[in-house]
């Protein structure tokens, strides 16, 4: 996909809001495990478990991705879902966590607190997993990305792309611990409505296919160039 490349550098810059959402997680975490040789492999084995969870959400979503919008479509399915992070820009600030959700939610922190007890990789691992399947709107934008890629494997790699992209802040909080200050909630809006306007708009670039490189390239060229063998 031409835009994988926003992958890591959405994750880099959303980092922001990252800290600032699962901030006390890991300053928890970091203050219940001094820092020694396994502790610190550990926090290594939580993000690991993160991105393995972006690495299922992007396989599932460009799985749908490609049935949603064979061959041809891929440009339709692009603006639609630029369109559809710009709509749900305007109306975020309207809508409350269902029941359900909450209760996932709710299910997802009692895991982890109870995994918070144990000392083993595994259980580090398997933390840094749920925690991957918290709602967070900027791994939503990261998903839509990964369905206009349109294949299951692309979809992947560009979730795994943006988990490391979060990888210096999230490990900076991590190992610094309480003396890397936590962002406020006005910047993590900020942070997050730029990221979804940004990718919207990235989207529906691509889809339009006005031949800028890396941007919005002429995807039926390249789809006629591929058809000449049977």
């Amino acid at each position: 996909m031409e835009l994988i490349w926003t992958a890591f550098l959405l994750g880099l810059v959303g980092s922001l809001h990252c800290a600032g959402m699962c901030g006390p997680l890991l300053l928890a975490l970091a203050k219940a495990r001094p820092r020694t040789v396994q502790k610190s492999t550990g926090r290594v084995f939580y993000h690991l478990g993160r991105v393995a969870s972006y690495c299922g959400i992007g396989l599932l979503l460009g799985l749908l991705g490609h049935v949603a919008a064979p061959a041809g479509f891929q440009r339709w399915l692009s603006m639609a879902l630029g369109v559809v992070l710009l709509a749900g820009l305007l109306v975020a600030s309207k809508f409350t966590l269902a029941a359900p959700v909450l209760k996932w939610v709710g299910w997802l922190n009692s895991s982890m607190r109870g995994l918070l007890q144990r000392n083993s990789l595994a259980s580090q691992a398997m933390m840094g997993a749920l925690n991957g399947l918290l709602p967070c709107g900027l791994v939503y934008v990261a998903a839509v990305g990964a369905t206009a890629t349109g294949h299951p494997l692309t979809g992947a790699t560009y979730m795994a792309l943006f988990g490391l992209g979060t990888w210096p802040m999230m490990l900076g909080i991590h190992f610094a611990g309480h003396r890397l200050p936590l962002p406020s909630r006005l910047s993590l809006g900020s942070v997050t409505r730029t990221a979804v306007f940004l990718m919207a708009v990235l989207l529906i670039l691509r889809g339009l296919e006005l031949g800028i490189p890396f941007v919005s390239p002429d995807l039926s060229d390249a789809s006629s160039g591929s058809s000449g063998c049977h």
